[in-house]
């Protein structure tokens, strides 16, 4: 089982829960050795003193801020953990926002949160369905080995990411050479890319991916290590040349359909402006329901939306899929929850 990397309290308002930060990804890169060209001497990184190029141990390290040339203050470690904010062992919840507000340039590294003993659950738990009911992230701040985060704290079991400061996350309009105008992909190409995409969407499964680069750099090792041929990787694909680009669109719809993706639907463009007509040649011929027929039905959605709210969002999405709703894959959890009681479709919990 895994160790925590850290422990604290989170607080949220007068509450308080004790955690352990747990690490959620695994480093799966193939690593080298250093060696001397022509042996198979390893090169170690040794810390020694500059002056008299002796090495020097670990413990005797010390952190120093230059002042001037030649000049440091002399900073001992507990002296940074007692400067640090609720002394480097609490994540305070300042804000709760919608998730989908923070863009995904923020987002860092990701790391999971467990309570601290069987006794916290009740409070952990308090804390992570109101996250999950709300669609909510909780921000954060808290002092790691040294260095401050801001963090988002989500749901389904408590995830704490780490986020960039806002002067750390550069400007693309500053920074990139070239930015799109929003006057492109009009018409025919945006239909068609819009076919395309809605070919090629499904549910998120991320054992569907893996590290394929990875992958080969261990082929390539082994190979060397057996004195075999190294298999040489295909060139990168030509960009696609702006004349060129209904012709590309077209091949990869065929070769989507061929591979056996779903048949497109219609531009969901399309389909969004003829909806309220047909709405409104409907309600015109309908009778508006008596007042104890409108209540009962509301009662109705209302239980189903109670059931809807006990499921994950992966288990709403499944069913939104299932029943091929447009737009879902940009639907917060509440929308998917609205979207599946309109149909009348009732929380049913997904077998595992």
């Amino acid at each position: 089982m895994a160790r925590a990397i850290w422990t604290g309290v989170i607080t949220f308002g007068l509450v308080s829960v004790p955690v352990g930060l747990f690490t959620a990804t695994e480093d799966h890169t193939v690593h080298f050795h250093q060696l001397q060209r022509g042996t198979s001497d390893r090169i170690r990184n040794r810390r020694v003193n500059e002056r008299t190029g002796d090495e020097v141990d670990s413990d005797d390290i010390i952190k120093g801020f230059e002042v001037g040339e030649g000049e440091y203050v002399i900073v001992e470690p507990d002296e940074l953990d007692e400067i640090a904010p609720g002394r480097s062992q609490t994540i305070d919840i300042s804000d709760f926002v919608d998730l989908d507000a923070i863009e995904p340039v923020y987002f860092d590294r990701t790391y999971y949160l467990a309570p601290r003993g069987k006794e916290y659950l009740k409070v952990y738990d308090l804390l992570r369905a109101a996250l999950a009911d709300a669609n909510k992230v909780g921000i954060a701040s808290f002092v790691m080995r040294g260095k401050q985060y801001l963090t988002a704290l989500r749901a389904e079991v408590l995830v704490l990411q780490t986020l960039h400061w806002a002067d750390e996350v550069r400007d693309p309009r500053k920074e990139l050479p070239e930015l799109p105008s929003g006057r492109a992909g009009k018409g025919k190409e945006l239909d068609m890319a819009l076919q395309l995409v809605d070919a090629l969407s499904g549910p998120w499964n991320p054992a569907r991916y893996h590290d394929t680069y990875q992958d080969k750099v261990r082929e390539l090792v082994q190979a060397k290590a057996e004195g075999q041929e190294v298999a040489v990787a295909e060139e990168a694909p030509q960009a696609t040349n702006v004349v060129d680009l209904m012709e590309a669109l077209q091949g990869s719809l065929e070769r989507t359909r061929s591979a056996g993706g779903k048949k497109p639907a219609a531009s969901r463009k399309k389909a969004a402006a003829r909806t309220p007509a047909r709405k409104t040649a409907a309600s015109k011929t309908k009778k508006a329901p008596p007042k104890q027929a409108r209540a009962s039905s509301s009662r109705s959605r209302g239980a189903g939306k109670s059931e809807l709210r006990q499921l994950s969002k992966a288990e709403l999405y499944q069913q939104v899929t299932a029943q091929d709703i447009p737009g879902r894959s940009k639907m917060s959890r509440e929308q998917l929850i609205d979207a599946l009681a309109r149909t009348g479709r009732r929380g049913k919990k997904t077998a595992a």
